[in-house]
This record gives C-alpha cells, structure tokens and sequence, in this order.
C-alpha cells in the first residue's frame, strides 16, 4: 500500500471513526452510566467485532449480504431492533443505581455481535473494502489480502481509539450527572440519539 492510499485510509478512519454512531454513543452512555472501566469491555469488543466484520466482507460476505435482499433486510432489521430495545433500557435509568445488569448490561460478546447489525459499519467495511482491500490506486489490487490486513489493522486501532475517547467523556461527566435529574436527561438525549440512528438505518 502506497503513502499515498494509506496517508486517504487513515483521513478517512478518522473521520468515520470519530463521528457520532451506535458504538460511540454506547460507550459514552456505559461509562457515564457504570463508569469507564465496565464501559471498556466494549471498548475492547467493538474492534474486535469490527475486525471480523472486515475480514469476513473481504472474504465475500459482503457481497452475498448485498446480493440477497432479504440478508440485507434481516441484518436492517436486527440492528434498529436491538437500537431501540437499548434506547428504551436507557431512557428510563434516572439514577446511576438503576443502571445495573437487569437494565442495560452490554456484554463483551453483545459488543462483538453488534458490529454485525450496524449499518454503519457495513457501509464502512463495504468501502473499505472496495477501495482499499481490492483497490490499488486505480486497479485490481495483486496482494488483497495483504492490504486486507493492513486495512485491519489500521481500523482495529481507530475503533478502540474512538471508542475509549467517547468513554472517557462520558466517565469525566459522571460526579456531575449524578446531581438532580441530569442523568436521567443524559440517557434520554443518549437514547433519542439511539433512536434517531435505527431511524437512519432503515433509509439506508
């Protein structure tokens, strides 16, 4: 991979990386919620889940995901599903001890599984993958899985990054939110936020 290609892959994981989504809006929530250390599991999982997603896209399941429409549908529907069921969880935890395992509990594996239901993500690893794995500057890469791994790589790094920086915002506001009714005002504006992205990902 070029200086080139890889100076664009790294504007263009920054970018999409750190703009507002479904992982950087939970992570924020978690660590807000139960502090940054039970947030960092899913730090932790949503590059391991996003890794494998790239993987396998680059492998083919993107293109049969694509290719069959009610695959498409099916991960649509899952992903805005499991979206609004975590923006109602959230939106009724006014106190920080309301915010336990029965109410919003995101476990690592959940983590790792819900990279496979973000639209977002798909879309990510479907560009990534068409211009970057199987792309060299123009023509058909001769090395994709080379460039495959670095592609990887790279992303694995920015999806922690991005991740750990929303969780610690959200762990810096906690003593604040903890006054009053603020947290319960957080999880509602975190939740419409939630919402707003199931919204989307039904349009996409």
């Amino acid at each position: 991979m070029s200086a080139t290609e890889l100076t664009a892959l790294l504007l263009f994981a920054t970018a999409m990386s750190f703009s507002p989504g479904p992982n950087t809006t939970l992570s924020t929530a978690l660590a807000a919620n139960l502090g940054l250390k039970r947030a960092m599991r899913f730090c932790l999982a949503v590059p391991m889940g996003w890794t494998l997603l790239l993987v396998a896209t680059g492998l083919g399941l993107g293109a049969l995901i694509t290719s069959v429409p009610v695959l498409r549908l099916a991960v649509k529907v899952l992903g805005v599903g499991y979206m609004v069921w975590l923006a109602w969880k959230l939106a009724g935890a006014g106190q920080m001890s309301q915010v336990n395992a029965a109410r919003l509990n995101v476990t690592f594996w959940q983590g790792v599984g819900l990279q496979f239901v973000n639209i977002k993500a798909w879309m990510l690893a479907l560009t990534l993958t068409a211009g970057w794995v199987f792309n060299a500057g123009g023509q058909p890469a001769a090395n994709p899985y080379e460039r495959l791994a670095i592609t990887s790589v790279v992303m694995m790094c920015f999806a922690f990054s991005s991740n750990f920086l929303y969780a610690l915002v959200g762990s810096l506001l906690r003593q604040w939110l903890a006054q009053g009714a603020r947290l319960l005002w957080f999880n509602r504006a975190l939740a419409l936020v939630l919402v707003a992205t199931a919204l989307w990902m039904l349009t996409v």
